[in-house]
């Protein structure tokens, strides 16, 4: 076996990362099946997302709860960022800009803003903003989030 060679999908190391750097995850159709498992182990029993004859409601179609949502989004970011880099998610703040519907293909751009090596263990805080789009382009949440990355290894 050999351990010298790249394991794909292994997260960036906060060396290879800069300030300004810009990436896009890949994309993800939200279904009901989605919307049914969240809805379910989350207990967010809210009308608008269990009830479908709800008339009330402020958009047409499935609403899609936007903490379902943030979560596809960070899943993506996860595999494509931070897998097996990624020590601790400190610090979130989102802003909820647009609805997604059942049916909505969602993706997101991500730019780090703020790089701050630790004192110690070969670590680093890195902050970055998330905006997360529709499949036309239009913003529907915006984030930024604080993460502790580890180091290369020695």
């Amino acid at each position: 076996m050999n351990n010298n060679l790249p394991t794909l999908g292994r997260g960036y190391y906060w060396q290879e990362l800069s300030v300004g750097q810009r990436f896009k995850t890949f994309r993800r159709t939200i279904t009901e099946t989605d919307v049914v498992n969240f809805v379910s182990v989350t207990g967010m029993l809210e009308t608008i997302f269990i009830d479908t004859t709800f008339e009330h409601g402020a958009m047409k179609g499935r609403p899609v709860p936007g903490a379902l949502t943030y979560g596809l989004i960070e899943g993506l970011i996860m595999q494509g960022m931070v897998q097996g880099t990624g020590l601790a998610l400190l610090e979130v703040h989102k802003k909820m800009l647009a609805p997604v519907i059942v049916g909505d293909t969602v993706w997101a751009e991500i730019e780090i803003t703020a790089l701050r090596p630790t004192s110690k263990h070969n670590r680093a805080i890195v902050t970055s903003r998330i905006d997360v789009k529709n499949q036309d382009g239009k913003d529907v949440i915006t984030y930024t989030a604080t993460r502790m990355l580890a180091g290369r290894p020695d």
